[in-house]
């Protein structure tokens, strides 16, 4: 039910623009958020979005990223500027989603999508 897009390889000092839908019987969409998993290290919280819009940031990423959403796409945006070669790794999106026939939300998770950043 969520699919990203927009990953690659891009120099270091280079901009990606990760984005992610979310599709099927969708009655809301909660808080969303993007997490990445370097090679042999664990997935971390990259940034999150509430519904009404309040982010937050890993502090590795405060001042070069940027996470927003449109609810009425029911997708959500992460704007890489500024990347590094530490940023490397596969993102993944994040939400939870009530659907319809069912009474409370559940966590999904997307397939990722790799970022490489060359130094």
């Amino acid at each position: 039910q969520l699919v990203e897009s927009g990953g690659g390889l891009v120099q270091a000092g280079g901009s990606l623009r990760l984005s992610c839908a979310a599709s099927g019987s969708i009655v809301s969409i909660g808080a969303m958020a993007w997490y990445r998993q370097a090679p042999g290290k664990e997935r971390e919280l990259v940034a999150g979005i509430s519904r009404g819009g309040t982010s937050n940031y890993a502090d590795s990423v405060k001042g070069r990223f940027t996470i927003s959403r449109d609810n009425a796409k029911k997708s959500v945006y992460l704007q890489m500027n500024g990347l590094k070669p530490e940023d490397t790794g596969v993102y993944y999106c994040n939400a939870g989603i009530l659907s319809s026939g069912t009474y409370s939300p559940r966590n999904y998770w997307g397939q990722g999508t790799q970022v490489t950043v060359s130094s």
